[in-house]
């Protein structure tokens, strides 16, 4: 009879603790900046706010990455001052290998240029707005439907700290067998 008990409880503790698991996992997004075409100079039908535009159709979170794809060009991450100006001698970050991951690790504003002469003023740059809190999937709970786009979103489930919770499912069934 006791062995049941123990049994029962073992099983009640491991079927919540995976509830709360699956409640507490947190999506992160992967979006491809520029689409099929990467992180490029816009041309004139494209205009010159091309990829603030894109920023302004998505929400981004702590966590997400920006992949920007290019060739023969950069990116840099700069302050603010250094995005009007177009040009930063001493960047916070500077990537140039052709396929650039930015992770987005804090809320607040990012500002990316080129850092190749002449391509921030012609349009190739960017501000990202990170929100504080855990956005809902995107479009989520919303009326409207989402302007199309060509962009590359890729969700990636992530649970938050999946390993201490197993541990503690290990230990208090454990404890429940000894």
């Amino acid at each position: 009879m006791a062995s049941l008990f123990k049994a029962s409880l073992i099983f009640i503790f491991i079927f919540f603790s995976l509830l709360f698991l699956h409640i507490r996992t947190v999506t992160s997004t992967e979006f491809e900046v520029g689409g099929d075409n990467g992180w490029h100079v816009p041309n004139a039908k494209e205009g010159a706010q091309m990829y603030n535009k894109w920023a302004s159709n998505h929400r981004f979170k702590i966590g997400d990455t920006l992949q920007l794809k290019y060739k023969k060009d950069s990116v840099m991450t700069v302050t603010e001052e250094e995005y009007k100006k177009c040009r930063s001698s001493h960047p916070l970050f500077y990537s140039n290998n052709g396929n650039t991951v930015y992770k987005l690790g804090k809320p607040g504003l990012f500002y990316f240029i080129s850092g190749v002469s002449g391509h921030c003023e012609r349009g190739l740059k960017m501000i990202i707005k990170v929100l504080e809190i855990p956005s809902p999937f995107p479009y989520q709970n919303q009326t409207t439907t989402p302007p199309p786009s060509n962009d590359a979103v890729i969700e990636r489930p992530a649970a938050i700290a999946s390993l201490t919770i197993m541990l503690l499912i290990m230990s208090f069934s454990g404890l429940l067998l000894y």
